[in-house]
């Protein structure tokens, strides 16, 4: 059993004509519901339930409060590498964007551990592009050896893995990995990534499989929204976190929210997601389920994330570069996107203080499983 077999089930036209069928009843009724199924889903993120987001978000509130209570994870992307063998028509990483690249040596990986360390951080990202002859299994596992005694939680984003890979990561401290899927609709998926490993969509939609099948403690998913239909993809989304959840009940489980930003040759969305609807996205995604972490980037403006924090998130990156050496190596590389929050982690930090929230630097450690 794997999700291809679910999802090879689905049509993605049919599942998106039942998403824009729902009506104001079906909303009601999930919104009613004391357990919520897939099908609530949709019409929570359907347009039906627009006029019921002040009611979606206080539920949200309401959850949220319950499992996670007033707190906040602060996490951090260290980004090792900006070479990249795919070529993908929204990152900055592509192989036929003709710049300069750089993977960071183990001195210059320290280096920027130390300006981390120094912003407070405990939980850290590591994001590279994909490019498997010089960023792979073996460089992971000097990089996580290095960092390991510095953070209590190491995620990694990173190309899709064998299981073999996996199994050998984790012992060297790797907690976390997050893989997109960019998008589930697999024509415009292959429009997309037309040329690298990435281009076969059926290995990276088995990836979280490999994952569960490793034993990884969490796993993070999400689309790329603009790519395609936010609404769409985000069924199959949560479709794919049902499956998952089932399968390895052992980890737990992320969601990201990350739409697309412009870079040097940029690619416009070909659907917009306004920030309302980006609250409804959430918010649905809170009421579908109780225990996934939620997680918004410094993709997003400064005046959303302050008003994002009482809605259903958990998890809040702060002082992001996103370029290889952008903390203190090598501060004007190229970035995979430009970021829009450019306030200090401090600055994040005393914003959720001042909402009464709680952030927090670490929240988890392997000592205690």
């Amino acid at each position: 059993m794997s999700f291809t077999e679910i999802f090879r089930s689905c049509s993605w036209d049919d599942t998106s004509k039942s998403i824009y069928a729902k009506t104001a009843f079906d909303v009601e009724r999930a919104l009613a519901a004391s357990k919520r199924s897939l099908e609530d889903f949709k019409a929570l993120i359907s347009p039906a339930a627009a006029p019921y987001l002040e009611q979606m978000a206080k539920i949200s509130q309401q959850l949220t409060l319950k499992r996670f209570g007033k707190v906040i994870q602060m996490y951090v992307p260290l980004y090792l590498s900006n070479e990249c063998n795919n070529i993908c028509t929204y990152c900055g990483f592509s192989y036929d964007n003709k710049v300069r690249r750089k993977t960071l040596s183990s001195i210059e990986v320290m280096q920027e551990v130390a300006v981390i360390k120094d912003m407070g951080f405990d939980h850290v990202l590591l994001v590279t592009g994909e490019a498997n002859q010089s960023v792979h299994t073996d460089y992971f596992k000097k990089v996580l050896d290095l960092i390991k005694p510095h953070f209590s939680h190491i995620s990694m984003e990173v190309q899709p893995l064998d299981l073999e890979d996996y199994m050998e990561l984790t012992p060297y401290g790797l907690n976390t990995v997050l893989v997109y899927q960019e998008t589930y609709h697999e024509e415009d998926y292959k429009k997309h990534h037309p040329k690298g490993k990435k281009s076969n969509f059926q290995y990276r939609l088995d990836t979280p499989d490999r994952l569960g099948k490793a034993g990884i403690h969490k796993m993070g998913l999400g689309v790329l929204i603009g790519l395609e239909d936010w609404r769409t993809d985000s069924y199959f989304t949560a479709m794919h976190l049902s499956y998952l959840e089932k399968q390895y009940w052992q980890s737990k489980y992320s969601i990201s929210f990350p739409r697309l930003r412009p870079f040097s040759g940029g690619l416009e969305p070909k659907i917009a997601m306004s920030d309302r609807e980006l609250v409804q996205l959430i918010c649905a995604y809170r009421l579908f389920n109780e225990e996934v972490e939620l997680s918004i980037s410094t993709r997003e403006s400064d005046v959303f994330r302050n008003n994002i924090i009482k809605l259903g998130i958990t998890a809040m990156s702060a002082g992001s570069k996103t370029n290889p050496g952008g903390y203190a190596v090598e501060p004007q590389s190229l970035e995979q996107f430009e970021i829009s929050d450019e306030r200090s982690a401090p600055e994040i930090a005393a914003m959720i203080n001042q909402q009464g929230y709680e952030p927090v630097w670490k929240d988890w450690d392997s000592s205690l499983t």
